[in-house]
């Protein structure tokens, strides 16, 4: 082995070197059969993989032939793996090193190992992304050289060389890659480098492509030369040329309108050319095909199989450039050449295939009538009706519409042949019933790759351009075949397809459907038919009246539709089975979850449809089908609201059981999560002694091992249990919510992802007990506050909660339980300093100012020792700290908008001129009168007492007039707790408010009384009232003298 050693960097920065043996004889280790010595030797090339020439050595190993292929495999899929998110990294590879490498991927086109080329497909193609043009400029001349060289040799020259043709093989596997891969770049310069690698090569392509198919024809494929391995290779190097002409063609229909005029007619003229011919090319390639495929279930051998299955593929390429083209540009699609003709072919293929056996038409490429290449054609035609139609949006006539005729035939077709049941969906169902179930179920993601769903989108689509014709049709062979008794296995398929596609064409079925009359007379009867056949029709039925409800086309406020829908889920006897129960389960939330629904209708069949949906849920053998019936009940809990109340017990007694089962399925324990949130929303207060499943289920879904999947649902569980329970103790001992606290503490500290979420949960632990959890934890809750507070990635809007949960935590708590611990934690004076600091956004600095206020307010003694206490340990003086409060307080009045928290500011700056402190009273001629003047003049209070004979009037929100504010809080306030206990709680403190309840004339004449009194009369009269502007002055005083 001859490895080269890395070179030298320019940096001159010491990078750990590779040793070439050490990496072969890792990697030869890592390819070993032993367990224990790939797991050693997989952590060591982990930690080689940061070692500069690690990359280039690998590419080398794995470019000689002379070593083992296990080994080569392994060294190029760690290169693939590792080396391309490393590529400019200087750290690990030099320039040098990347010339050999490039140089060394076009060694790989004789490569004949199919790991080892796949994987060179993926390194040339992300390598060209970065470095062609600039770095690698010759990558596209070298390919286009190889594959002409090539292909001389073996068009010309009839050469049967093998590795010509692996070497042509490769070389367009490579070119179809970088294609692809520039592509997909939306930055202009690689937006540019596409467009001439298109102008360069797509004359190019298109012409080998010309001359290359000529050798595939009726003359030179029968059903015996079809076994060649020369026409083999001919099919496979035509699919590959036209895959990389199909890329060049999509990217620049797609970007056509955006040229300049004559490059963009140049353009489309090539494209219309290429469609056209594409056109003609399917045709020719589709009747080759059916020439060598046998109709009479001849069994093929392995070379003929290898050759129409490529031949297969090739035809699937045609559809799939077509159905891009009309997915990018349906109107610019219906206007090519040829167009109309090329629809019309695929839909005779969709007919022709009616006519023979229905084995002919399967899911495999050396099928008569390839399942695949039925639904594009389908796709193609159900996309194109929309250009169809026999009127076009200006009014004027299409003359490409289709006639009456044509119509009937396709709808006749869609039903009767491809829409039913066959007898694979049958065994399936027998085999598998759940898994049955939920595959027809994702059917929405499915049905452009499945017959029997795409058949229905296109009867739907028929049905929207065309009702003049399908909706009579429809009618009359409803009104023929749905009130027959069908009893055979046949007839009971047929009826089936019938009630799908009235299912499917509800909306516009709805006018001409006596739906509930159908309901009383034949749906109703045969939902209790024991026909062994009859699970077919009932699974049908519930899907049928799902739909027909969920898409407003009868009301669900039916009684028989209950009726039948909870016998349907019930029965367990026979002529029925689980797909019967779980497709009703379905229906059951469809014709829940509807804005007509009315409970009171469904109230008689809530007691069985709760205890069905549970029993059901505990019978599903996947967990996909428990989930999708649990979705249901959550329907039925929400719907039902307070009625659903006598079910509680029902409810949560199986979820333990079922939440431990479940183990790591995470969809499922989701859902389970949501089944107790809906319970508690529907029952309100009646959920306060659930603590004994929710406790542990917000624990267990906030555990570390399950957090990543459940945090959202388990943090909305846990919220709904606060806002409506009523206590935080424990009930009839079960675990009490108090017991969850820490957790939230720990949360608010330490998961910023989830800050929002949980500084509410924390507000409605406040609202609850805001004294109690300040008596055992107000230290680590501030600790908490304060490390969100602190910590770089918090948002402004959560810091912003924060502070107003601070602010609530204030209001709802007496002084003697937060003061000390505020100071303690050090929050108290994070908040000073950042507000005196002042570089802050401006959001926070005023929700701290409000904050201040509150404390201020609360208690002016302990505000006074915060200060001092703050001063003290931050080695600065009080008169600083002052200073700088106030001068924050003044110069962010202007950034309060709300006239609440203006008249917060003015009353906490009242309380402190109380204090008589003269580096507050000092402000109070200028400054602080002038706040109180713009609060004076911005809100209109008055008070209307009605006085008692008996007792002094006490002062409350409903007796002080605010003409300033909206007789209800702002929408915000509340948090979306409409209808809960915590509403009534927010409502309490706001209407408690002294903002709220106190009026700010009175409160100041209190206040500045008191400061008068600690200063003395004299003094605060010379030094502070005579110093103001008399008017400024005499507003005041005015205001003061109204409000007393």
């Amino acid at each position: 082995m001859n490895f080269s050693r890395g070179d030298s960097m320019a940096t001159g920065v010491k990078i750990e070197r590779v040793s070439p043996e050490e990496l072969y004889e890792v990697v030869t280790t890592a390819s070993s059969q032993d367990p224990a010595q790939v797991q050693v030797s997989s952590k060591r090339l982990k930690q080689m993989l940061d070692m500069f020439g690690t990359f280039d050595a690998l590419h080398e190993i794995a470019a000689q032939h002379t070593i083992p292929l296990a080994i080569r495999q392994q060294s190029i899929i760690q290169f693939k793996n590792a080396a391309l998110n490393h590529w400019r990294s200087r750290k690990l590879l030099s320039d040098e090193q990347r010339i050999r490498i490039r140089t060394r991927c076009l060694n790989f086109l004789e490569e004949e190992d199919e790991t080892i080329a796949e994987c060179n497909e993926v390194i040339v193609s992300k390598i060209s992304r970065q470095d062609f043009p600039n770095n690698w400029g010759s990558l596209i001349t070298d390919l286009v050289v190889v594959i002409d060289t090539n292909l001389q040799k073996r068009y010309s020259n009839r050469d049967e060389d093998p590795r010509t043709t692996l070497k042509l093989r490769r070389s367009l596997s490579l070119l179809n890659g970088v294609l692809k891969e520039f592509a997909s770049i939306k930055m202009l310069n690689g937006v540019k480098t596409m467009a001439k690698i298109v102008e360069d090569l797509r004359l190019v392509l298109y012409g080998y492509y010309s001359n290359m198919i000529t050798g595939i024809s009726s003359t030179t494929i029968t059903q015996q030369s079809i076994r060649s391995q020369r026409i083999h290779d001919d099919i496979l190097l035509c699919h590959l040329v036209y895959k990389c002409i199909v890329k060049m063609a999509v990217w620049l229909w797609n970007r056509v309108d955006k040229l300049a005029k004559e490059e963009a007619e140049g353009n489309q003229a090539w494209i219309r050319d290429l469609f056209q011919n594409s056109a003609i090319q399917l045709k020719t390639l589709v009747e080759l095909r059916n020439n060598v495929v046998p109709r009479d279930g001849t069994a093929k051998d392995v070379d003929s199989n290898r050759s129409v299955d490529i031949l297969t593929r090739h035809i699937h390429i045609f559809g799939k450039f077509f159905r891009r083209l009309q997915q990018l540009s349906p109107p610019r699609f219906a206007n090519l050449p040829m167009c109309s003709n090329l629809i019309l072919f695929y839909w005779s293929q969709v007919v022709e295939a009616t006519g023979g056996p229905p084995d002919q038409v399967a899911d495999a490429n050396d099928a008569v009538y390839p399942i695949r290449f039925l639904v594009q054609g389908m796709v193609l035609f159900k996309e194109i009706l929309a250009q169809w139609t026999p009127v076009r949006k200006d009014g004027t006539l299409n003359s490409n519409s289709l006639s009456q005729e044509f119509v009937a035939n396709a709808v006749q077709l869609l039903v009767t042949r491809f829409m039913p049941l066959n007898p694979t969906d049958l065994e399936n169902w027998v085999a598998d019933p759940e898994e049955w179930v939920n595959l027809e179920d994702k059917e929405n993601d499915q049905w452009e790759f499945e017959i029997r769903p795409c058949s229905e989108r296109v009867l739907m689509q028929l049905s929207n351009q065309y009702p003049q014709y399908v909706i009579p049709l429809l009618e009359s062979t409803f009104k023929q075949v749905a009130i027959q008794i069908s009893v055979d296995l046949q007839s009971v398929v047929q009826k089936e397809a019938l009630y799908c596609a009235l299912g499917r064409c509800a909306i516009r079925l709805k006018d001409v459907i006596p739906f509930n009359q159908w309901l009383e007379h034949t749906l109703s009867v045969e939902a209790q038919d024991t026909n062994p056949n009859y699970p077919i029709i009932k699974r049908r039925i519930a899907w049928l009246i799902g739909k027909w409800v969920s898409e407003s086309c009868i009301s669900p406020n039916n009684p028989r539709i209950w009726e039948i829908l909870t016998h349907l889920l019930k029965n367990r006897g026979p002529g029925t089975d689980s797909v019967v129960r779980l497709t009703a389960a379905v229906a059951l939330k469809e014709c829940l979850d509807i804005l007509e629904f009315q409970p009171d209708i469904f109230a008689p069949f809530l007691p069985t449809t709760v205890s069905e949906l549970i029993q059901l849920m505990g019978e599903a053998d996947t967990f996909e089908s428990k989930r999708r019936v649990d979705h249901s009940l959550n329907v039925v809990i929400e719907q039902a609201g307070p009625r659903i109340t006598p079910f509680i017990t029902a409810i949560t007694e199986p979820l333990p059981k079922l939440w431990i089962e479940a183990g790591d399925q995470w969809l499922f324990k989701s859902s389970l999560l949501v089944t107790v949130t809906k319970l508690i929303e529907s029952v309100g207060s009646q959920s306060t002694s659930l603590g004994g499943i929710v406790v542990p289920l917000v624990r267990e879904s906030l555990s570390p091992g399950a957090i990543i999947n459940l945090d959202e649902d388990g943090l909305n569980l846990w919220s709904t249990a606060l806002r409506n329970t009523l206590t935080l103790t424990s009930v009839n001992g079960a675990p009490a919510m108090f017991d969850l606290f820490p957790e939230a503490v720990s949360m608010l500290s330490s998961n910023l992802d989830l800050l929002g979420k949980v500084t509410s949960v924390i507000e409605s632990y406040i609202l609850l007990d805001a004294p109690g959890l300040l008596q055992g934890s107000a230290t680590s809750l501030f600790d908490a506050f304060l490390a969100a507070l602190k910590s770089e990635a918090v948002t402004l809007v959560n810091a912003k909660d924060l502070l107003l949960t601070l602010n609530l935590l204030v209001q709802t708590s007496p002084s003697g339980l937060w003061g000390e611990a505020l100071h303690n934690s050090g929050l108290f004076a994070h908040t000073l300093m950042t507000l005196i600091d002042g570089e802050a956004s401006t959001l926070i600095l005023t929700e701290q100012i409000c904050f201040l206020a509150r404390i201020v307010m609360a208690d002016r003694q302990m505000f006074l020792q915060l200060m001092t206490v703050t001063a003290s340990s931050r080695n600065v003086t009080e008169k600083y700290l002052y200073e700088g409060l106030l001068d924050q307080w003044w110069s962010k009045f202007d950034n309060m908008s709300e006239p609440r928290h203006r008249k917060l500011a003015a009353m906490g700056i009242a309380s402190l001129v109380s204090t008589g402190r003269i580096d507050v009273l000092q402000r109070l001629p200028v400054e602080i009168f002038n706040l109180w003047v713009d609060v004076f003049c911005e809100i209109k209070e008055a008070q209307a007492l009605q006085i008692s004979p008996i007792r002094s009037p006490i002062p409350s929100a409903n007796n002080l007039r605010r003409h300033w504010e909206l007789d209800e809080a702002p929408d915000y306030y509340y948090q979306n707790t409409e209808g809960t206990p915590e509403y009534d709680r927010r409502k309490v403190v706001y209407d408690r408010d002294p903002v709220r309840t106190i009026q700010l004339g009175a409160f100041i004449g209190i206040h500045i009384r008191e400061a008068e009194a600690v200063c003395g009369p004299d003094w605060f009269r010379t030094e502070c009232l005579a110093k103001a502007e008399p008017a400024v002055l005499k507003q005041i005083q005015d205001e003061v003298a109204r409000a007393g």
